[in-house]
């Protein structure tokens, strides 16, 4: 019988309790796809298993060309991504010696974008059991944020 998987965890790095968002967007910042682990996930395998599953949509990838990340998807997953998606893994690192909050090209996007889902208010606590909620629940922010947008005046 299979262990069963552990749905919260404790992230030491980012000092996260319960679970981790890994999002895919687009340059705009738009949502393509979002993926809730354990926080016990290394970045690394939560970013290998978002992609997975965009690998399991073509209609997504049609247009894919080039994916930025940040330092914590290092590693095997740039191989891996340029091997299995045919596309470039670019990883944006911090500037050698930088002190406190700087903005590094193209890491503003998702910071955005992860601002404009922790501003609604069940996004930014973890109440959810099911990851499968969590995800909708982004989704549902998202669609949210599209129609307040369309709706201006």
């Amino acid at each position: 019988m299979p262990k069963a998987v552990k749905k919260r965890g404790f992230d030491g790095g980012k000092l996260v309790n319960g679970r981790k968002r890994t999002l895919i967007v687009d340059s705009l910042g738009l949502l393509v796809l979002p993926k809730v682990t354990s926080a016990n996930v290394q970045d690394v395998y939560a970013g290998k298993q978002a992609l997975l599953e965009l690998s399991h949509k073509p209609e997504l990838l049609t247009r894919l060309q080039k994916i930025i990340a940040d330092g914590g998807y290092r590693g095997d997953l740039v191989e891996w991504v340029k091997q299995e998606l045919h596309v470039v893994l670019e990883i944006v690192l911090k500037l050698g010696g930088q002190k406190g909050f700087q903005v590094l090209p193209k890491r503003w996007v998702i910071e955005r974008t992860n601002a404009w889902i922790t501003r609604q208010r069940r996004l930014a606590r973890d109440y959810e059991r099911k990851t499968i909620v969590s995800e909708a629940f982004i989704y549902v922010a998202m669609f949210r944020l599209g129609l307040r947008r369309l709706a201006r005046p």
